[in-house]
């Protein structure tokens, strides 16, 4: 592996780097529902081995928290700095953090295309699902370098909903997959983010990239219940809903014909469904 530049990106400026695109999804309880359940094991797991006790964490698009609160307790009693871009959300991740008993967490609201932090304020940044529904992937990259202290790392995962597979096949779940992807490009975001987080990281400046790919799957009867069931939900009632009817995407109709789809495809003993992800990890010099 090579190594990037010794030189310090420069600190962007926030009156013309700031986020553009709009969240897909929404803090609707069945996008939380979804996002409560991961933790650094299933989501995070390319990292750990980068992480020992006495680093400190910058983790963006924190969300709910409990990958961060993950986070906290393995590198204690270094800190975890937690940041959104919505600060309705950090009321959850406080919460996790408290009930888990960690004191080495803050938590502040913020924007990865301009983060409020001095050059190399981190050993390690990490980004779960954020790349995709960021404006600007590959300066938010730059920023998370420019805050990332030389021999630290730069981690980031996103999703790719291009790849995503199932069984058994439904033209209506394939129309579910074609609307996702409208609704997402429509908000700015890139949904098939997965696939270029090494190009994005190669535009950012790095050059010393490991690149990964993982997956979730759901496929016993109470995943596939869980799974179905909070994209019905999502489909219908979340912000992507409100998105999709506003943009012309979908009417209200469609949507809960989608919905239904998602329910009736959860119920098959015989139902499959594969989420890849990719992953990088970039170190700094």
């Amino acid at each position: 592996m090579t190594h990037a530049s010794t030189s310090s990106t420069p600190s962007a400026d926030p009156g013309t780097a700031q986020e553009t695109a709009v969240y897909t999804h929404g803090h609707h309880e069945s996008v939380l529902r979804s996002h409560s359940w991961r933790t650094a094991a299933n989501s995070a797991a390319y990292l750990l081995p980068a992480l020992t006790a006495g680093l400190d964490v910058l983790d963006v698009g924190c969300g709910p928290g409990t990958i961060t609160a993950d986070l906290a307790a393995l590198v204690a009693p270094g800190r975890v700095t937690a940041v959104d871009a919505a600060e309705g959300v950090l009321a959850n991740a406080r919460a996790v953090a408290a009930e888990r008993g960690l004191e080495n967490v803050r938590f502040a609201v913020a924007d990865v295309h301009a983060l409020d932090f001095p050059d190399d304020s981190f050993d390690v940044v990490h980004a779960h699902q954020v790349l995709q529904h960021v404006g600007d992937p590959v300066q938010a990259l730059r920023e998370m370098r420019r805050v990332c202290r030389p021999g630290g790392v730069v981690a980031a995962r996103d999703s790719d909903y291009g790849a995503f597979a199932w069984y058994p096949e439904r033209p209506v779940l394939d129309g579910w997959l074609d609307l996702y992807h409208r609704v997402a490009r429509a908000n700015g975001g890139e949904p098939d983010a997965g696939r270029r987080l090494f190009a994005w990281a190669r535009q950012a400046g790095f050059t010393d990239v490991t690149t990964t790919a993982g997956t979730w799957c759901f496929a016993t009867p109470e995943e596939r219940a869980w799974w179905s069931g909070l994209w019905a939900d999502r489909t219908t009632a979340s912000g992507y809903a409100d998105l999709a009817v506003a943009g012309g995407h979908a009417t209200a109709a469609e949507l809960a014909g989608i919905a239904d789809a998602w329910r009736e495809w959860g119920t098959r003993e015989d139902a499959w469904f594969m989420v890849p992800h990719g992953e990088i990890l970039c170190r700094v010099s």
